[in-house]
């Protein structure tokens, strides 16, 4: 039955913001209304009844100067125009009925009632359905008069006023939720425009802000809570484009070799051997091109979120020793592995490790004239491996490029890239709380230094 009610309430409640302002506006409204005119028809009806009473007593003192009570006896004495004080007027001597109006019989609930007025001492009212009597007792107190008076008018001064307050309570409510209304929704006219701009900014990754200026103080806020939330969308969006280029120039060089191996092993019939190595090599690539993926998608988009969380253990030394080994072009370039200590392990996966460290090994063995170095070495917390060579290094106008994604030094150098790797490489260290920088003070040649959390 509660949850009935509760829905029953939910549906009626106004859904937009407007809407539930003027409904609170106006409950706040009809409360103030309400106890004003409780007041004040409150205050109407004492002011109406001491008006009566004030003109009870008034005809009570003009009849009084018409009773004797000089002598041993109280008398009232007969004067001009008598039957007009007479109306509504009982006179006693004590407690003795001594005149009593013509219309009032001596039992009548009026005639009752004054004589219970008369038997109090000083001055005293009462009611009697809708005549109101009043007792007024002479200074020398051997007399009273009792005065009556119909409040019938009275009462319907009171019900007209009654009845106009309420009438104008409605209209001044009808007001108060249409200026409410009106008054919010120019009041919220900004923030929808700034809702929609935002809408419209954060589809197309627009460098467009609202910043601080030619705002109101309560929208500024607003203002640096929606920029910030459009930097963050920016910086997504940014980082889903580079990610699509990343993956795209990881599985370029899979796709390359299952495209040469095609070409070759069609270009004239192959022996059975042949055939079989040509797919083993399409074998490789294609798992090589799975493992890229997985690795990607699943450490460069879900653990950058949660750089705190330790994804493997990985054994650093033996996925060096197969990256030299696939990657160096044997004759050229020669490579050095240096540890400092055994075994050295690293806080990743290994698929994770081979993707940071390929695209350093593989420009190393690029750019080298003759020598590739690299080093590994266990520091408190984390594991620093150091990558070396001799060959022409980084141009001092490029560093600063170096690692933004799509840049290279030198697009004509006869190397097919598209300067995706190093980005690559940098971002997924950092995903698992690790970093890739370049060391511009080394030469000859390029240095790049890997660090990633330890084991």
């Amino acid at each position: 039955m509660v949850n009935r009610t509760g829905d029953v309430v939910r549906r009626l409640a106004p859904r937009t913001l407007r809407g539930r302002l003027s409904l609170v506006a106006l409950a706040i409204a009809a409360l103030l209304m309400t106890v004003l005119t409780v007041v004040f028809n409150g205050a109407m009806d004492g002011h109406l009844q001491r008006q009566a009473d004030h003109e009870l007593h008034n005809r009570a003192a003009a009849v009084a100067t018409t009773i004797d009570t000089s002598g041993p006896r109280v008398r009232v004495l007969e004067t001009a125009n008598d039957h007009l004080l007479d109306a509504n007027v009982w006179i006693y001597a004590g407690t003795r009925l001594l005149e009593k109006p013509p219309s009032a019989a001596a039992d009548s609930p009026l005639t009752r009632a004054a004589d219970r007025l008369t038997s109090q001492d000083g001055r005293a009212c009462a009611a009697v359905h809708t005549i109101r009597l009043c007792a007024h007792p002479l200074t020398d107190r051997r007399a009273t008069v009792v005065t009556a008076l119909d409040l019938t008018p009275y009462r319907n001064s009171a019900g007209t006023l009654l009845l106009g307050s309420l009438v104008l309570d409605l209209v001044m409510l009808g007001c108060t939720y249409v200026l409410t209304r009106l008054s919010v929704g120019r009041a919220l006219r900004p923030v929808r425009a700034m809702t929609d701009q935002a809408t419209q900014w954060s589809a197309v990754a627009s460098d467009e802000r609202f910043g601080t200026e030619d705002h109101p103080a309560e929208l500024v806020r607003l203002g640096a809570s929606l920029d910030a939330l459009l930097d963050r969308i920016r910086t997504v969006l940014r980082h889903e484009q580079q990610l699509m280029g990343e993956v795209s120039h990881e599985l370029r060089t899979p796709l390359t070799r299952i495209v040469m191996e095609l070409d070759w092993w069609r270009s004239r019939p192959r022996t059975h051997a042949e055939t079989r190595a040509t797919v083993e090599v399409i074998a490789e690539a294609a798992r090589s091109m799975r493992t890229i993926c997985d690795t990607v998608l699943d450490d460069a988009r879900e653990n950058a979120l949660n750089p705190a969380t330790a994804p493997g253990t990985t054994d650093v030394v033996p996925v060096i020793d197969r990256l030299l080994h696939n990657l160096t072009p044997p004759g050229q370039v020669t490579t050095t592995m240096e540890t400092a200590t055994s075994p050295l392990q690293a806080g990743v996966a290994p698929v994770l490790l081979e993707r940071i460290l390929s695209p350093l090994l593989t420009n190393a063995a690029r750019y080298a004239h003759s020598r590739v170095t690299v080093s590994a070495r266990q520091v408190p917390g984390a594991v620093h491996i150091d990558v070396l060579d001799d060959g022409p290094g980084v141009p001092e106008t490029f560093v600063d490029e170096l690692f933004q994604p799509g840049r290279r030094a030198d697009t004509d150098d006869g190397h097919d890239g598209a300067g995706l790797g190093l980005p690559l490489a940098r971002r997924l260290a950092r995903a698992v709380g690790g970093e890739v920088t370049h060391d511009p003070g080394h030469t000859p040649g390029a240095a790049f230094s890997v660090s990633l959390p330890a084991g």
